[in-house]
């Protein structure tokens, strides 16, 4: 039972990633807000709250503001969600934060890229 739930909750994140990516694109304009990417969303056991990691692409690296603005719009992705998620009894409240760990992993990838460049000329 314990393994269905923990599947279930990584489904659902997956789904909420998804979607916010697809309002993001569609529904919601900010021009505060740089070019995000949702890296991964964790979902709390009981379904009432979600951890939504992200990183800025392009030349917007300044996360503070997009985290802040990303927090103060969760009230209405919680919203465009909900209705697109109607089957979901519960919409979890979404908390954003900035990705720290997925932005060492790229930058780590490509220094050890630019490294075995190097050893082969």
């Amino acid at each position: 039972m314990k393994k269905l739930k923990v599947e279930r909750t990584i489904r659902i994140g997956e789904l909420i990633r998804r979607e916010l990516a697809s309002i993001l694109q569609k529904d919601f304009r900010d021009p505060r807000l740089g070019m995000v990417t949702f890296t991964n969303v964790k979902v709390s056991k009981d379904l009432s709250e979600a951890k939504i990691y992200f990183l800025v692409g392009g030349d917007r690296k300044d996360h503070t503001e997009n985290t802040a603005v990303l927090n103060h719009a969760a009230g209405f992705l919680r919203g465009a969600l909900a209705k697109r998620l109607f089957r979901l009894r519960l919409i979890p409240k979404l908390r954003f934060f900035y990705d720290v760990d997925e932005e060492r992993r790229r930058e780590l990838a490509h220094l050890i890229d630019t490294l075995t460049q190097e050893a082969q000329l």
